[in-house]
């Protein structure tokens, strides 16, 4: 005799059990259920230093255009402005920047954003390497994970 359960059932029931078998006796997770966790967690090249120097950096260089948590600052950064340039866009995972591997930020970063339609002037000698990618560690901060896996298979740290 076979039993069938509608769906919303089994997923309960599949919830269910890994909740208890994740669980030991305190109720806590045990560790081989943290380290699977730890496992499916995309490890980022940044580290938080990077991103807290990144936020100073970023806010004295790059806020007054693409906003404090680079959010952007206009409703539709794919629409010219009245002088004929792109906006800026945003930076935080919702416009064009997680499409491109470091390699480009930094060049975007140096070479300034005339060569896209826009109006950023060139960093090159106004940060250092480790600041351009502090800047950059600080916008990819606010990457969803998945925004960031994508980034990842496309090459992003190429």
């Amino acid at each position: 005799m076979k039993i069938f359960l509608p769906l919303r059932h089994c997923l309960t029931a599949v919830l269910v059990l890994i909740a208890v078998v994740a669980c030991n006796d305190s109720g806590s997770v045990s560790t081989e259920a943290s380290q699977i966790e730890l496992v499916q967690a995309s490890p980022r090249w940044y580290s938080q230093g990077q991103v807290n120097q990144g936020e100073q950096i970023f806010t004295e260089n790059c806020a007054v255009c693409h906003g404090a948590k680079a959010e952007g600052i206009v409703d539709d950064w794919k629409q010219k402005m009245d002088d004929g340039n792109f906006p800026p866009p945003p930076l935080n995972g919702s416009a064009h920047a997680w499409h491109h591997p470091n390699s480009m930020l930094i060049q975007v970063i140096n070479n300034g954003g005339a060569a896209f339609g826009g109006q950023m002037p060139p960093f090159k000698d106004v940060l250092e390497e480790s600041e351009k990618l502090a800047a950059i560690a600080f916008f990819q901060s606010f990457w969803t994970d998945e925004i960031y896996g994508q980034w990842e298979q496309m090459g992003g740290t190429d």
